[in-house]
């Protein structure tokens, strides 16, 4: 395994969103050590869930054309694809541990990938799945 991490959805989506500050400041240095270190992978699935809750779901939408261009940046970084052995990877995850599909996704992706952790607020701090270990990076 590498000692890349795969950041999830919410990380991008925390990083620019301005309505909770403390949060925004942490993803956002958690986005640029990973751009200049190159020390974090990105997946389809995250980078098409961060265009919709960019787009649809903060209270201050971004418009199209500038998510469009925030996933041109954040896509320096690895970005792994989706594909048949990946869902039936996510599938037997969900069967195990009894997640969403979309967080077995996750997982899933960085296990193939060779991620030894996730950073994310939504899936259980602490909890490891298939070898790969969840931390929250927001929790106090």
């Amino acid at each position: 395994m590498s000692d890349r991490v795969l950041l999830d959805t919410n990380i991008l989506v925390y990083a620019y969103d301005k309505h909770e500050p403390e949060k925004q400041i942490k993803a956002q240095d958690i986005l640029k050590t990973a751009i200049k270190e190159d020390s974090a992978i990105l997946s389809a699935q995250i980078l098409g869930e961060f265009f919709v809750v960019v787009t649809r779901r903060i209270k201050e939408p971004l418009s199209i054309n500038d998510a469009e261009k925030i996933i041109d940046i954040l896509t320096v970084l690895q970005v792994a694809e989706i594909d048949r052995s990946l869902v039936k990877m996510a599938i037997g995850t969900q069967r195990d541990y009894g997640i969403s599909y979309w967080d077995s996704l996750v997982v899933a992706t960085a296990e193939r990938e060779g991620c030894k952790k996730v950073l994310s607020e939504d899936l259980n701090d602490g909890q490891i799945y298939n070898g790969v270990l969840i931390e929250n990076p927001f929790k106090l």
